[in-house]
């Protein structure tokens, strides 16, 4: 990592909701370098966009969200999260609502999406972040457990 990206990266914040919500703002300005940063500098992090295959290390990982930015930012908005949190790590569940361009125009898109973060020496950063495929209706939360188990 440069030693700029160092300096943006120690700007984000202390914890982990500072971490997701610079995430979520660079993939909104479609800025690669801001988004690598939420990421922590170890080797095993990993992506699982809707429907794609495990992307391992930061290397690949960029190169799919640079891949992603071709076809421009990602206006991708948390709205629902959920919280699970220990002193070096958190995993939040986020309902992530996504302006879609279709041929009728703008409509929204949902994707439940869980990232992961550990405290590492850098502070709190993104090491896991794993999607669902996308619904065009908003998923409501079960409230009664599954009758059938994977």
């Amino acid at each position: 990592m440069s030693t700029k990206a160092k300096l943006r990266a120690s700007a984000i914040g202390g914890t982990a909701d500072d971490i997701e919500a610079a995430f979520y703002e660079a993939l909104q300005r479609g800025d690669i370098d801001a988004l690598m940063d939420c990421w922590a500098d170890e080797e095993e992090v990993f992506c699982v966009h809707p429907g794609g295959p495990r992307l391992v290390g930061a290397e690949a990982i960029r190169a799919a969200f640079e891949h992603m930015f071709g076809n421009g930012a990602i206006q991708a908005t948390p709205a629902r999260v959920r919280k699970v949190e220990s002193l070096a790590s958190a995993v939040h569940n986020v309902l992530e609502r996504i302006e879609v361009l279709t041929a009728e125009g703008p409509r929204h898109a949902f994707v439940l999406a869980t990232n992961v973060y550990h405290r590492t020496a850098q502070g709190w950063r993104m090491v896991a972040h794993h999607a669902s495929p996308g619904s065009s209706h908003e998923p409501g939360d079960a409230v009664e457990p599954p009758q059938t188990l994977h």
